[in-house]
C-alpha cells in the first residue's frame, strides 16, 4: 500500500489520476430519472385514454402505433417504433415495476455519473434493448422501458465495480440474478429485450468509465455511446427488414 493525501492506496491506484469531486460538483437528485418516469407516466395515460386496457388486455390507437413491432418496421418503414415501444406499457402492474426499478436503480447511477452521462446510458439502453427483442422475437409486438432499465443496471454495474464496490455484497448481484429468473419463467417476458438493452448499458457504462471519467475526455465518451446507439438502430432494422413475418401477439418486459 501506499501512503497518499486521500489515504492508503494500492500501487496501481495511487499512480491514477483521480479526478477530485466536491459536494458543489457532485450531482445529487436524480433529475433525469424522474424526468423519464414522469414521461413514461404521461405517456401510459394517453395509452389508457386512446383505449388501451388497464389490466393488460392491450389495445389503443397509442399502443398498437407505437409498439416494437418487424413487420410493421419492415412493410411500412415505421422505426419510430424502435424508440417509442420503450415508453409504452402494457398495464399498470407494468408499468408499476418498471417505474420503480427505474426509481431504484436511477437513483444510484445518476449521482454517481451525472445528468448528462445516465441519459446517454439510459437511451443508448434503450435502443439495444429493442434490438435484442427483434433479434429474438422479431414478429411479436414488444413494449416496456424493461430494457433500457436493465441498461441502467448494467451501467451500475460497472461503475460499481470500477469503483472497488462489492457486487454481492451491495445488493447488485442478487438484484440481477432475481431478474434474470424472473425474465425466463415468467410468460410473456422480453428476453430478448432485457439481454439487449442490460448489454447495451455495460458497454456505455464502460464508455463512460474509461473516456469520461478516467481519461477525462466526456465528448469522445458521448459519442462512442452515440455510436453504440446508432448501431443498435441499424441492427435492429436490419434484423426486421430481413424476415418474411407475421403478426403473432403482445410480449412486454418485466422488472
Amino acid at each position: 500500500m501506499t501512503p497518499t493525501p486521500v489515504g492508503m492506496r494500492c500501487p496501481e491506484c495511487s499512480r491514477e489520476r483521480t479526478k477530485v469531486k466536491t459536494i458543489r460538483s457532485m450531482t445529487s437528485t436524480p433529475i433525469v430519472t424522474q424526468a423519464l418516469i414522469a414521461i413514461n407516466v404521461a405517456v401510459y395515460i394517453a395509452e389508457s385514454a386512446a383505449g388501451s386496457s388497464l389490466s393488460g388486455g392491450g389495445g389503443g390507437q397509442v399502443l398498437n402505433k407505437g409498439a416494437l413491432f418487424g413487420p410493421a418496421i419492415a412493410n411500412q418503414h415505421e422505426y419510430w417504433r424502435i424508440v417509442t415501444s420503450g415508453f409504452l406499457h402494457y398495464s399498470v402492474l407494468h408499468i408499476a415495476f418498471n417505474m420503480f426499478f427505474l426509481y431504484v436503480i436511477g437513483s444510484m447511477l445518476e449521482p454517481a455519473i451525472g445528468h448528462l452521462n445516465f441519459g446517454v446510458v439510459y437511451a443508448t439502453s434503450l435502443l439495444a434493448g429493442s434490438f435484442g427483442a427483434l433479434l429474438l422475437t422479431p414478429d411479436v409486438q414488444t413494449v416496456g422501458a424493461s430494457g433500457a432499465c436493465f441498461g441502467v443496471l448494467g451501467g451500475l454495474f460497472v461503475v460499481a465495480r470500477d469503483r472497488r464496490i462489492p457486487i454481492w455484497q451491495s445488493g447488485l448481484g442478487p438484484t440481477l440474478l432475481i431478474n434474470i429468473v424472473f425474465s425466463v419463467s415468467v410468460r410473456g417476458i422480453s428476453i430478448g429485450g432485457h439481454l439487449g438493452g442490460f448489454i447495451g448499458g455495460l458497454i456505455a457504462g464502460a464508455l463512460i468509465v474509461e473516456l469520461a471519467e478516467r481519461r477525462r475526455n466526456e465528448p469522445l465518451a458521448l459519442i462512442a455511446c452515440l455510436l453504440l446507439a446508432l448501431l443498435s438502430v441499424a441492427g435492429s432494422i436490419a434484423v426486421a427488414s430481413s424476415h418474411g413475418l407475421v403478426p403473432n401477439g403482445i410480449g412486454f418486459g418485466g422488472i
